[in-house]
């Protein structure tokens, strides 16, 4: 038996493989950017003109699903002589806000569970409960409360995103090496220099993980503020334009919406980036 072990780790030792024609791991080689990205646009291209001729030749239903060419003059109407710009700085506004808010003052709520296990214990069901409630449902009870201006779609924000950031830093604490915080004690540091010292620092990655899906979050709670009551957004344009069957007009405001959150999740991307290098170094 001892023979046979032997003979299996001899087997797998450095330059035994090759010589006994052993194959290597296949590996799929990695594509460059430029070729990925003109496969996204072919495919992009192939869709449009796909949408375009059926639309034309009546395979598509040009009422429900418009067409790309009356998208594209919806557009230029829309830019030119709608309030697109308006309504965009509306929707980036309260996205950015609940956002920055929501991510801030989850994260404090998380990292103060450290201070007391008590605390902790009393405050954490409320917080799951409050995770389960259906808070799109509570929509217009905020809109009422605050009223159909900025702040409304703000609080909306925060609710999707404050309850994500608060569980996310509290799994960041239950993670701490003890042994780590009692050297600290140790060399007599008092606990306000533990926190600030050691468990906001190791707590860090914990919070920078949980940025891209904040900002998605935000971005929902905004546009389903401006679905219940607005004047101004994105999320207004794509109600109004399905209320009134203009869905040449609600496309563009899909286009320019997903335009908008792919540069805020790029924003993001490089915020956490610059946080994680920041962090390690």
């Amino acid at each position: 038996m001892i023979h046979a072990i032997s003979q299996s780790i001899a087997r797998f030792q450095p330059g035994t493989a090759s010589r006994r024609g052993y194959r290597k791991l296949p590996s799929t080689p990695v594509w460059p950017a430029p070729v990925i990205l003109s496969i996204q646009i072919g495919i992009l291209v192939c869709i449009v003109a796909f949408w375009e001729i059926g639309a034309r030749l009546g395979v598509i239903d040009a009422f429900f699903w418009s067409q790309p060419s009356a998208i594209w003059a919806t557009a230029k109407i829309f830019f030119t002589t709608g309030s697109a710009f308006t309504d965009i700085a509306f929707t980036f506004r309260s996205t950015l806000l609940g956002f920055f808010f929501g991510t801030l003052i989850g994260s404090a709520l998380g990292l103060s569970f450290w201070w007391s296990k008590n605390y902790a214990a009393v405050v954490q069901p409320f917080i799951i409960c409050f995770e389960s409630l259906p808070k799109l449902a509570l929509a217009p009870l905020v809109v009422l409360v605050f009223g159909m201006g900025l702040s409304s779609k703000v609080a909306i924000a925060i609710a999707l995103t404050v309850v994500v950031s608060t569980l996310t830093a509290y799994a960041g604490v239950k993670a701490l090496d003890r042994d780590s915080e009692r050297l600290f004690y140790s060399l007599g540091a008092s606990r306000w220099q533990v926190f600030t010292k050691f468990v906001v620092p190791a707590c860090l990655p914990w919070i920078i993980s949980v940025l891209r899906i904040n900002i998605g979050l935000a971005l929902t709670g905004s546009i389903v503020g401006e679905f219940i009551s607005s004047q101004y957004g994105l999320g207004r344009t794509i109600l109004y334009a399905g209320q009134t069957y203009e869905i040449a007009l609600v496309w563009v405001a899909v286009a320019v919406l997903s335009a908008l959150s792919i540069a805020m999740y790029v924003a993001v991307s490089w915020l956490e980036t610059w946080l994680r290098k920041g962090v390690v170094h």
